[in-house]
C-alpha cells in the first residue's frame, strides 16, 4: 500500500545525503517535497500541515546531532513525527474485572466487519482468552451464516437468533446482544465480540440500531472497521460513527491493497482515536495489533525487524532451527534440512513480503517480484529424490537426474542447477564453520554418521551443542564469497 510513498521518501533522503549541512532553505525544500508526497498519498490536508509544522520546528530549532549527518537527523525527525501521526503507541488491550469483556464492532457494509470479527476472535484466542461471537446483524441473513462458518474454522462459538428469525429479518438485534451476555457467562466465555449491521452508506436507521446496542451492552471497546482502500472517505466515516458511538479505536482492513495509504495516516489526528488492529490479507490469520513505529519505519525504508522476528518465531521451532544451523556449519546439512527450512519460511507469507521487512534492502531488490512458484519447483525436485539422494546428492547421475526431473515436472538441467547450487552453499557454510572463532567439537552431541537412505544427523534438539558453534560475522561471510559474484541463488 505504501510503496509509492516509500519511493518518494527514498528519493528525498537520497538527495539529502550529499549535503554536509542543511540551511533553513534546504529544510524548506525538503518539507515541500514531503508535502507533495503526503498529499499524493491522499493524506488529509490538515494532518499534512500539522505534521510539517512539527518537523520544521524541530529541524530548524534543534542543533543537528554531531553523531549523525544532517540527512540522517532529518530522517530521524520525520520517522518520529510519522510515528506520532500514525498513533504513537500500540494500543494496549485490557480486560474487564467482571467477564465478559465486551467488544462492539461497527462499520459500513463491505468494510470486512464480519470477517474481522472472526479475525479478532482468533487473536483473543491466541492471547489465551475464550471468546464468543455474536451475530447481531439480522438485516443481512448471510452475515450470521458467514459468522458461523468463520467461527467453526477457528473453533469459536457463535450466538444469534434462530435461523427462521434471521431469514425473516424480524429479529431484534438488541435482544440478541443482551442474551449473548448471559450466554457468555453461562459458557465461561470471557470475551464477547458483537458483529452489528452495516449499510452501503451511513443512514439514521443504522446509526440508531447500533447506538441502542451500545447503550444496552455498555461495551468495554467499540471498534470501527474501516476499509483502507476508501481513502479520505474512511476518515469521514470514522468521524460520523465517533459522533454516535464514542469509538475507542479503528480496525483498518485491506492494508495489503494498492491504495495510497492516506486513511492510515489521517485517522488518528482527524478522529482522535488510534488504529488498534490491522488486517493485511484475506486469510483469517492475517491480522494483528497495529504498531505505528513499525509502519513508520517501513514507509521510510527502515524495514521491520520486530515483525520479521515475530513471524519467524511462529514459523520456526527454535531448537530445530538451531540444530539445522549447527549442521549447516558442520557441512552435514542435507536437502531434507533445506526442504524443512523452506517449508517453514513459506509460513511467514510471500517472500516479497518477507523481503520488505528486512532493513537496508535496496529499492531495486525490494521491488523485485518474487515468484513463489519457484519454491514449489524446488520442493518438487527434492521430494522426487530418494532419501539417499537427499543426504548425498553426489550420487545423482544421468539416469537418476532424468527420473527426478520426470517426477517433479522439471528439466534435468534444473535438477543439476539445484544440486550444484546447494553443494556450493553447503561448502561455503562449512568453510565458515571452520573459522577460528568456532570451538572444536562443532558437531552436536547427537550427530550420527551418514546412513544410506536416512538423515545425516539426528533431528531435533539432541543434535545441538549450543556452545559448539556461533554464526560468522558479515566480514567473515564476505571473505567466503565465491569469486566474481554473490551468494549462490537457489531456484
Amino acid at each position: 500500500m505504501f510503496e509509492s510513498l516509500s519511493d518518494r521518501f527514498d528519493g528525498i533522503f537520497t538527495r539529502l545525503r550529499g549535503k554536509g549541512r542543511l540551511s533553513e532553505a534546504d529544510v524548506d525544500e525538503v518539507l515541500r517535497e514531503i508535502r507533495l508526497a503526503l498529499l499524493e498519498a491522499d493524506v488529509n490536508l490538515g494532518v499534512v500541515k500539522a505534521m510539517l509544522a512539527r518537523i520544521r520546528e524541530r529541524a530548524i530549532g534543534e542543533d543537528l546531532s554531531q553523531a549523525l549527518n544532517p540527512a540522517l537527523q532529518v530522517k530521524k525527525i520525520v520517522l518520529e513525527e510519522l510515528t506520532t501521526t500514525l498513533g504513537g503507541e500500540t494500543l494496549r488491550i485490557t480486560y474487564a474485572s467482571k467477564p465478559p469483556t465486551i467488544v462492539l464492532m461497527a462499520g459500513l457494509q463491505g468494510s470486512g466487519k464480519t470477517t474481522n470479527s472472526a479475525k479478532l476472535a482468533r487473536w483473543f484466542k491466541a492471547q489465551g482468552r475464550n471468546p464468543i461471537l455474536v451475530g447481531a446483524d439480522l438485516q443481512r441473513p448471510a452475515a450470521v451464516q458467514q459468522l458461523r462458518t468463520l467461527g467453526a474454522q477457528i473453533d469459536v462459538p457463535v450466538w444469534s437468533a434462530e435461523d427462521d428469525v434471521v431469514d425473516s429479518g424480524l429479529g431484534d438485534p438488541v435482544a440478541v446482544a443482551r442474551g449473548a451476555v448471559d450466554e457468555a457467562r453461562r459458557r465461561g466465555r470471557d470475551v464477547l465480540i458483537v458483529d452489528t449491521a452495516g449499510r452501503l452508506a451511513i443512514d439514521a436507521e443504522m446509526m440508531e440500531q447500533v447506538r441502542q446496542i451500545s447503550d444496552s451492552l455498555e461495551p468495554d471497546y467499540t471498534f470501527l472497521v474501516v476499509d483502507a482502500m476508501t481513502g479520505q472517505d474512511a476518515v469521514t466515516v470514522a468521524e460520523s460513527f465517533h459522533q454516535t458511538l464514542e469509538l475507542d479505536a479503528v480496525i483498518l482492513t485491506k492494508l495489503d491493497g494498492d491504495a495510497r495509504g492516506g486513511a492510515a495516516l489521517s485517522v488518528k489526528e482527524v478522529v482522535g482515536r488510534p488504529i488498534a488492529f490491522a488486517s493485511t490479507g484475506e486469510k483469517i490469520e492475517d491480522f494483528d495489533l497495529f504498531h505505528p513505529d513499525r509502519l513508520a519505519g517501513r514507509i521510510l525504508g527502515e524495514g521491520d525487524l520486530a515483525t520479521l522476528i515475530e513471524k519467524a518465531e511462529t514459523a520456526f521451532e527454535q531448537e530445530e532451527a538451531e540444530a539445522a544451523a549447527a549442521r549447516l556449519l558442520d557441512g552435514t546439512f542435507t536437502l531434507d534440512d533445506f526442504l524443512e527450512q523452506m517449508q517453514a519460511l513459506k509460513k511467514m507469507g510471500p517472500l516479497s513480503g518477507v523481503m520488505s521487512l528486512l532493513p537496508g534492502v535496496p529499492k531495486e531488490i525490494r521491488d523485485v517480484e518474487i515468484d513463489d512458484r519457484q519454491i514449489a519447483h524446488v520442493e518438487a525436485i527434492i521430494k522426487s529424490m530418494t532419501p539417499a539422494e537427499r543426504v548425498e546428492p553426489d550420487i545423482v547421475d544421468g539416469s537418476r537426474r532424468a527420473r527426478i526431473a520426470k517426477g517433479s515436472g522439471t528439466s534435468p538441467s534444473e535438477v543439476t542447477q539445484l544440486i550444484t547450487q546447494f553443494k556450493q552453499m553447503r561448502q561455503m557454510m562449512k568453510d565458515m564453520g571452520k573459522a577460528p572463532r568456532r570451538k572444536k567439537g562443532g558437531r552436536g552431541k547427537g550427530s550420527k554418521k551418514a546412513k544410506k537412505g536416512g538423515r545425516v544427523t539426528a533431528k531435533g534438539p539432541a543434535a545441538v551443542n549450543k556452545a559448539a558453534f556461533s554464526l560468522p560475522t558479515l566480514e567473515e561471510m564476505e571473505a567466503q564469497l565465491p569469486k566474481g559474484g554473490g551468494f549462490p541463488k537457489l531456484g
